[in-house]
């Protein structure tokens, strides 16, 4: 069977060598903004349709349209004769991963941190980071799958199957794991989100693509929008940090304790997923971002949902925030990882 071929990907820049500096003073931007600006931060809460945040929308947009630019149709039917990535991203998504978040939750809530945490307020943690884990990565894999120099176009056919199962089965894992059997389920969030951060982005892509015409120009034009993924991402952080500013300021010690469960289930994911692939002999440039589609998280989704269901100030928006504080370094680890165990994989799959 032949492999998919390469796709362009420019060489990392100085900003993105420095991305982990830059989110950082992002975290303190977003943090300082919410408590010096709090009505600022307010009208940007409240700029939503079906609770897609509008602001947080053009960001993700500016993440994901440099990468649709690399994106080769004609590629796509390659990903479909090589099924195993795509299996693993939806093995791992859907039948390993919300489940050990859950447990998890409910073993450091209930059991370990149970003499510090009043139970209403363990309840509110164990629901946000329930819904951190029944919320794959659907933007943010694409700057992460750049980074280790990853398949563009495998990896949006990864992205693009794990949001049509996303559609049918967010909601009813969520419901399940809370035990709420009359839980308001945000399907127009669900279907905007993927329209919003997928089909549009996509098509856009697409016409760029076609409008450039030779590989010199479309490469010429990737290495120009490249930066405006990180602006996006940088620029996301500050606001979902500033959401919850003061909550973050006064109550460090509880923001620690949501991130231990986060933070085992985030490396747990990703030797699931990666270990799999490894074992399956599956390209470099498929298996690390299908082991990050799993390890990432869809946080705009799943802080949209949380505050939907349970306020703007509640513990379990509160999670969902922590998850975003916890996962960028995270996820940056582990594409330092990735990119020093590529020699292990294969670069063809016979």
């Amino acid at each position: 069977m032949t492999d998919l071929p390469q796709t362009q990907i420019n060489p990392l820049g100085p900003f993105e060598r420095w991305l982990t500096l830059w989110v950082g003073l992002a975290m303190v931007a977003g943090l300082s903004l919410g408590v010096l600006a709090p009505g600022l931060v307010q009208v940007i809460a409240t700029a939503e349709i079906a609770s897609i945040n509008l602001v947080v929308a053009v960001l993700i947009w500016a993440m994901v349209y440099p990468m649709m630019v690399n994106v080769d149709f004609a590629a796509v039917g390659g990903a479909v004769r090589q099924p195993t990535g795509l299996l693993i991203t939806l093995v791992v998504n859907w039948l390993v991963k919300p489940f050990t978040m859950a447990l998890l939750a409910v073993l450091f809530f209930d059991l370990v941190f149970a003499p510090w945490i009043a139970p209403e307020d363990a309840q509110q943690y164990i629901a946000g980071l329930i819904l951190l884990g029944a919320a794959p990565c659907t933007a943010m894999v694409f700057v992460w799958s750049q980074l280790v120099r990853g398949d563009a176009t495998y990896t949006l056919v990864q992205v693009s199957v794990n949001d049509m199962v996303m559609v049918v089965a967010f909601a009813p894992i969520v419901a399940l794991l809370l035990g709420v059997t009359e839980i308001v389920v945000p399907w127009q969030t669900l279907v905007l989100a993927t329209i919003l951060y997928v089909v549009l982005p996509l098509a856009a892509g697409m016409l760029t693509r076609r409008s450039l015409g030779t590989p010199a120009r479309i490469e010429a034009f990737s290495a120009r929008v490249k930066p405006w993924s990180m602006i996006g991402l940088i620029a996301t952080v500050a606001i979902l940090f500033g959401l919850q500013g003061q909550t973050i300021l006064d109550r460090p010690a509880i923001i620690a304790l949501i991130a231990v469960p986060i933070l085992i289930q985030s490396y747990l994911i990703f030797a699931v997923g990666y270990g799999a692939a490894w074992l399956m002999r599956v390209p470099h440039r498929i298996a690390a971002p299908c082991a990050m589609i799993g390890t990432s998280n869809f946080f705009e989704l799943a802080v949209a949902v949380a505050i939907s269901l349970f306020g703007l100030n509640s513990g379990a928006a509160l999670a969902t925030v922590v998850g975003v504080l916890v996962e960028v370094p995270v996820m940056l680890s582990l594409v330092a990882f990735a990119n020093r165990t590529r020699a292990r994989f294969p670069e063809i799959r016979a």
